[in-house]
């Protein structure tokens, strides 16, 4: 892909980035959970969490504060909260009452090992972990910004964001809906949260309006984009390569890019995003090279 050609001309190394970057976020992971009683709870937590996965959600994170001009150390916290909050949206997504799927990351799902009362509140409680995570383990982060990081997160993790999302998706379900209610459950069920991970580690490192505003349009495009990805992949991909079932979507008769607009016109559509994503961050080209990739990378992804 032409876009990715001129990151690695750059001189910056995405792959290494990336990796370097999941090495971090999973060492966080794995000592961010304490001595949950009973241990069943804590097993049931931590086989959802530590699962593996892109960790795109505490990258960005941990990218954006440093474009900010910030330490990525001090994001680091915030950045495995969002990993809680997005392992929490998988099992209670994963639960017969939402989109019934009994694999997730190649694994059988949270509750097809624990049952649906422990899943539910498995992703209950790391829910409410990760806010413990941004108040009280975020050392050397002012509590202004903090308080504006939490409100990011209960923006996203709530009514406004990925849980109205799910909402109107369930409602959908075997109806035709148009292009406007399509973007509206992908910019609330999966952008909302792609938008928080960017502006609260963009808030952690200090951000000025400005870059917080380049950063809101960024976060916007690429959450869409990414979710138009998704949708062509559960067409093309198999289940073994994506990790979870494949063609549910189309199982569950729901509405999908590829359904309303075809798989060309649909890439063309994720392709439009990243461009626009990309250019909306020119002005800090030289220190946005992780952002610029993490967008291009959403699109030439194949899980």
């Amino acid at each position: 892909m032409p876009a990715m050609t001129a990151v690695v001309a750059s001189g910056f190394d995405f792959s290494q980035f990336l990796e370097a970057g999941r090495r971090k976020v999973e060492e966080a992971l794995d000592g961010s959970l304490g001595p949950e009683r009973p241990e069943s709870l804590r097993e049931a937590m931590r086989y959802s969490l530590l699962a593996g996965g892109k960790r795109l959600r505490p990258i960005l994170c941990l990218a954006s504060c440093e474009l900010a001009g910030g330490d990525a150390a001090l994001a680091l916290p915030t950045a495995t909260a969002l990993e809680m909050i997005h392992t929490m949206s998988l099992i209670h997504d994963d639960l017969p009452a939402m989109d019934d799927d009994d694999l997730r990351r190649g694994r059988p799902t949270n509750h097809k090992v624990y049952g649906e009362a422990t899943a539910i509140l498995a992703g209950d409680a790391l829910l409410t972990r990760a806010f413990e995570m941004v108040a009280l383990r975020s050392p050397g982060v002012p509590p202004e910004r903090l308080l504006k990081v939490v409100g990011e997160l209960s923006l996203a993790a709530g009514a406004p964001g990925l849980v109205g999302g799910q909402i109107v998706d369930l409602a959908s379900e075997g109806v035709e809906v148009d292009l406007d209610t399509l973007e509206y459950i992908h910019l609330h069920k999966t952008g909302a949260l792609l938008q928080a991970s960017v502006l609260t580690g963009a808030l952690i490192g200090g951000a000025d309006d400005d870059l917080i505003e380049a950063l809101r349009t960024y976060s916007r495009a690429i959450g869409l984009a990414f979710q138009i990805i998704d949708d062509i992949l559960d067409v093309t991909a198999s289940s073994e390569v994506l990790g979870k079932t494949a063609g549910k979507d189309l199982t569950a008769d729901k509405t999908t890019y590829p359904k309303l607009l075809g798989l060309e016109e649909s890439k063309a559509r994720a392709e439009a995003l990243v461009s626009e994503a990309c250019e909306v961050l020119n002005p800090w080209a030289e220190k946005a090279q992780p952002l610029l990739a993490l967008a291009r990378y959403i699109t030439s992804r194949d899980r």
